[in-house]
């Protein structure tokens, strides 16, 4: 049974009719940054915060390096982002969404959770409710955040205030669908707040909003809605693998397959990213921590991890067939970013590509129009990022992240970036006709 001190701050929250609700939302990356501006529309109390300065002053002066908002939504929020948690006392409907990585073992890096936690915690009040949307593996919510809370605030939950968890489903690059039109999940430690975080996420969230039955319900379907999309794409990697040696072009297949009204489309590729390539090895975490060894889902990593390796063997045999000296010649990777259309580049397997290739002496450059105010950045990594491409430098061109920009600029175009007709073009997504390019996969 709920407290009197929950029963209370809850209440007060209700019958505000949640107009003035003061909510901090903790973490303006590619999943806070949009959830706030649309908070800040139907609840004007509505603070971010985070951590980086850089990325608040920023926002400040309506500037977003992700591109995911508007200069109107920018507008509406410029005056309501901090580096400095002092608004934190006002607050009592706290949603947290900071990244979730995990290190170069693959293991789940907490870090960014457990000092999000421990900040609220010194702030948490009576009544307050704490939503995360950061991908966690089933139970971390309340096995590991909670402690985090209850130890520094003093306070004990659904005694003192409430937990949630409501998974981010954000796409970023994705103009059609944006957080209003993207179903949400939500989750409560009891059902007062439940009640509450549903209305909450309600008002925002046009395409409605789902109660699941607890918060590992919640964490489970968040977790395995990208590993389900990391097996389907490893299985179409290991396809093009299997085709490859039997001269067979992947995508004629599965042109072909697509005629069956339920067959899944899936693309070959690299699999980068901060969800698809990460979110598995949460649930493979946690269930070799119970004594399970997930064979399917880590063979699925493997592939995904290893095709990088594999493009750049695709590209080096084609190129001393050609009988082109490889200490002499000059790679072009067009696209850095883990996806199209997007500044994203966390988790990018154009970095693995990258160093295969220059592992085997070949000189190798990346051109990436959507990183050219960030390209500083990358050279100070070791990285030979170029502002602009030249003709007829190249023996050969991958076209890895396949931007509007590049399939607008045309293969007559990528093609006049190489030395002479003898050289590679390697269209690693089959964007253009088969004719184009005398490699793809």
């Amino acid at each position: 049974m709920a407290s009197k001190n929950l029963l209370t701050g809850i209440k007060n929250i209700m019958e505000a009719n949640l107009k003035d609700l003061n909510i901090c939302v903790i973490g303006l990356g590619y999943v806070g940054l949009p959830l706030l501006t649309e908070l800040k529309k139907k609840f004007p109390s509505t603070i971010g915060f985070d951590i980086n300065k850089k990325r608040v002053l920023e926002l400040k002066d309506k500037v977003d390096s992700t591109n995911e908002v508007s200069k109107e939504a920018l507008e509406l929020i410029s005056d309501s982002v901090f580096y400095e948690p002092s608004g934190f006392k006002n607050c009592c409907f706290f949603v947290v969404t900071v990244p979730t990585p995990v290190n170069h073992h693959n293991v789940p890096d907490l870090k960014p959770l457990h000092d999000a936690s421990e900040l609220i915690g010194s702030f948490l009040k009576l009544g307050d409710i704490v939503v995360y949307e950061s991908t966690v593996y089933p139970g971390a919510t309340e096995e590991y955040c909670l402690p985090i809370l209850e130890k520094n605030s003093g306070l004990k939950c659904n005694i003192d205030f409430s937990i949630g968890y409501s998974p981010e489903r954000i796409n970023p690059g994705d103009t059609k669908y944006r957080l209003p039109n993207i179903k949400k999940v939500v989750s409560a430690s009891n059902n007062l707040a439940l009640r509450t975080i549903f209305a909450v996420y309600h008002k925002i969230i046009t395409a409605g909003v789902y109660k699941a039955a607890s918060i590992k319900v919640a964490e489970a379907a968040k977790v395995i809605e990208n590993t389900q999309r990391d097996l389907n794409i490893s299985l179409i990697n290991e396809l093009t693998k299997i085709f490859d040696l039997m001269d067979i072009d992947t995508n004629d297949v599965l042109e072909a397959a697509s005629t069956k009204w339920n067959f899944l489309n899936f693309k070959p590729g690299l699999v980068g990213g901060h969800c698809i390539g990460v979110d598995p090895y949460y649930l493979t975490y946690k269930a070799q921590s119970l004594g399970y060894y997930p064979e399917v889902i880590l063979a699925g990593r493997r592939i995904n991890d290893s095709y990088p390796k594999y493009v750049a063997s695709k590209l080096i045999k084609s190129l001393l067939k050609k009988k082109f000296s490889i200490d002499n010649s000059r790679c072009l990777i067009l696209g850095y970013t883990f996806k199209e259309n997007c500044p994203d580049t966390r988790n990018t397997k154009v970095l693995d590509l990258y160093n295969e290739l220059s592992n085997y002496n070949l000189k190798v450059d990346i051109y990436d129009p959507l990183l050219i105010k960030s390209i500083n950045d990358h050279k100070k990594k070791g990285l030979r990022f170029i502002k602009s491409p030249k003709k007829r430098t190249y023996q050969s061109i991958i076209l890895a992240v396949p931007h509007d920009e590049f399939i607008a600029q045309g293969v007559s175009f990528i093609k006049g970036l190489l030395v002479n007709k003898d050289c590679i073009f390697f269209d690693l997504k089959a964007i253009f006709d088969k004719k184009d390019s005398n490699l793809r996969l």
